[in-house]
C-alpha cells in the first residue's frame, strides 16, 4: 500500500484580464461597498473570446509537467472536475490527451466529474483512492479543476471568476490525506442549477443557496467530528486545525461559515471558548437549526467572536478567491494555493481542514497533513513554481464597459459554430493555449503562444 498519498505538486492558471469590483460597483449603480464589503471581493478574472475551460486546462497541465519535470508517460490517471459545459458527451479530459499522445501515452484512466463546484473534489478523491488501491500501477494521478463562472446581468454577476488548477497525486506527498477523516452531506435541492442548455448562465436562488451551504457545513462538521472522535478518542474542535479552507463563492460567505464552526464548537462544549465569547453566544444557544440560519444577530455575534481565529486560520487562504473571484471547482483549491503562497515556510506538520460544497447538493469536509516533502515536491518549491505574486502583477485591468462587452460576445458565441477568434494574443504569456476557431462541425481548434509573436497550432 502506498503511504502518505496526496498532492505532490500544484500549478494554477487564471486569465490575464480582470475587472475591479469597486469600478463595477460604480458602473452598476450599486451602493458603495456592496461588492467589496458586502461580498468581500476585490477583483474578478474573466475569459475573453480567446480562452475557455479547455484552453486553461491545456495551459496548466503543460505548465505543471514542464515545471516539475514530469515525464508525460508517468501519468496513469487523469481526472477533470468542471461544471462549465462545452460538450454534453465529449469530456474535457479527451482534449488534454493531445499533450500525452505526443509521447505515446494513451493508457490513462479517468474522465470528467460534474456537480456544480464539487466536481474538482470528486476528481481529487478518485485519484487519491486509485493510488491507495490495488488497481494502482505505480504512476502518478493528475487532477484538473477548471471553470469559467459567469452570470447574467444582475446581483450575482460580481460573484464570477475563472481559473484552472492542476494537482499531481502520488505517495510520500508533502500534502497528505488523512483518508479516514471525511464527513459528507448529500441531498436534493434546487439552490443553483443550469437547466437551460442554450445558456451558460445558471438559475440561482441566492438566499436558499447560502442556507444550503451552511446546513451542509453543519452536517459535514458533525460527521467529520464524529469520525475524528472515533479515531482519536477525543472531541474535535476548530482549534485542532491550523488552517481552515472553504469553497468561496464570495468571501463574506467564508467569514460567515467559519463563524458558524465556532458557534458549533460552543454548542458542542461551551468550555471551548472564553467567558466573553460564551456571553456573546449564550442568547442563541436555544435557537432551532432553521432559526439559527436566519438569525442576523447570531451571524453578527459569532463573526465577532470568531474574528481573531479567522484572521489566523482563514485569512491567509483568501487571497486568490478575493482577487480572481469564484472559480467554481477550482475555488477551494485556489484557497490552498493562496495558503502555500503566503505561509509555505511555516506549514510543515500542520493540519488543514477543507470544506467543499457543490450546489444541488454535494459537500464534504476532509483533512490534510502537511510535510516538508522532497525536491521538487516541497512546499517552498511549489510556491516558487506557482509564482502567484508574479501572475497577479502581470494581469491587465479592464473597464466595466469592456468586461460587459466581452460577456455579451461570449453569450452570442455560446454553443455556436463556424467562427474564428481574434488574433490579438498580446495579453497572453508565452506557453498559453488559446482558442483559434470553432469550425462548421463544432470542432474546436487551439494554438499555443510560444514567443511574443510566434504561435504553434494544435488540432481539434
Amino acid at each position: 500500500m502506498a503511504k502518505n498519498v496526496g498532492i505532490l505538486a500544484f500549478d494554477i492558471y487564471f486569465p490575464p484580464s480582470y475587472v475591479q469590483q469597486e469600478a463595477l460597483e460604480a458602473h452598476d449603480g450599486a451602493s458603495k461597498g456592496k461588492y467589496t464589503i458586502g461580498l468581500g471581493q476585490d477583483s474578478m478574472a474573466f475569459c475573453t473570446e480567446l480562452e475557455d475551460v479547455i484552453s486553461m486546462s491545456l495551459t496548466v497541465v503543460k505548465s505543471l509537467l514542464e515545471k516539475y519535470e514530469i515525464d508525460p508517460k508517468q501519468i496513469g490517471r487523469l481526472e477533470v472536475g468542471s461544471e462549465t459545459v462545452i460538450d454534453k458527451s465529449k469530456s474535457i479530459k479527451t482534449f488534454l490527451m493531445q499533450i500525452f499522445e505526443k509521447y505515446g501515452n494513451s493508457d490513462i484512466e479517468g474522465v470528467d466529474s460534474t456537480n456544480a463546484c464539487y466536481g474538482g473534489t470528486a476528481a481529487l478523491f478518485n485519484c487519491v483512492n486509485w493510488v491507495e488501491s490495488s488497481s494502482w500501477d505505480g504512476r502518478y494521478g493528475l487532477v484538473v479543476c477548471t471553470d469559467s463562472a459567469v452570470y447574467a446581468e444582475g446581483p450575482a454577476r460580481p460573484t464570477g471568476g475563472a481559473a484552472a488548477i492542476a494537482m499531481l497525486i502520488g505517495p510520500d506527498a508533502p500534502i497528505a490525506f488523512e483518508s479516514k477523516l471525511r464527513g459528507s452531506h448529500m441531498s436534493h435541492v434546487y439552490d443553483f442549477y443550469k437547466p437551460n442548455l442554450a445558456s451558460e448562465y445558471p438559475v440561482v436562488d441566492g438566499k436558499l443557496s447560502q442556507t444550503c451551504y451552511l446546513m451542509a457545513l453543519d452536517s459535514c462538521y458533525k460527521n467529520f467530528s464524529h469520525k475524528y472522535e472515533k479515531l482519536h478518542g477525543k472531541q474535535f474542535f476548530i482549534s485542532d486545525a491550523d488552517y481552515v479552507l472553504f469553497h468561496s463563492p464570495y468571501n463574506k460567505l467564508v467569514q460567515k461559515s467559519f463563524a458558524r464552526l465556532v458557534f458549533n464548537d460552543y454548542l458542542k462544549n461551551s468550555s471551548s471558548l472564553d467567558e466573553a465569547a460564551k456571553e456573546k453566544l449564550e442568547p442563541f444557544s436555544t435557537l432551532s437549526g432553521d432559526e439559527s440560519y436566519q438569525s442576523r444577530d447570531l451571524e453578527k455575534a459569532s463573526q465577532q467572536v470568531a474574528k481573531p481565529l479567522y484572521d489566523a486560520k482563514v485569512q491567509p487562504t483568501t487571497l486568490l478567491p478575493k482577487t480572481v473571484g469564484n472559480m467554481y471547482t477550482a475555488s477551494l483549491y485556489a484557497a490552498f494555493v493562496s495558503l502555500i503562497h503566503n505561509k509555505h515556510s511555516t506549514l510543515a506538520n500542520n493540519r488543514v481542514i477543507l470544506f467543499s460544497y457543490g450546489s444541488g447538493l454535494t459537500a464534504t469536509m476532509f483533512s490534510l497533513r502537511l510535510h516538508d516533502g522532497q525536491h521538487p515536491f516541497t512546499l517552498s518549491n511549489i510556491a516558487k513554481v506557482m509564482d502567484v505574486g508574479g501572475k497577479l502583477k502581470s494581469r491587465h485591468e479592464v473597464t466595466p464597459e469592456k468586461f460587459i462587452e466581452t460577456l455579451k460576445l461570449m453569450e452570442e458565441r455560446y454553443g455556436a459554430k463556424d467562427f474564428v477568434t481574434s488574433k490579438d494574443t498580446s495579453l497572453l504569456s508565452p506557453g498559453t493555449f488559446y482558442l483559434t476557431e470553432v469550425d462548421s462541425m463544432y470542432r474546436r481548434f487551439y494554438a499555443t503562444k510560444t514567443t511574443e509573436n510566434g504561435v504553434t497550432t494544435n488540432g481539434h
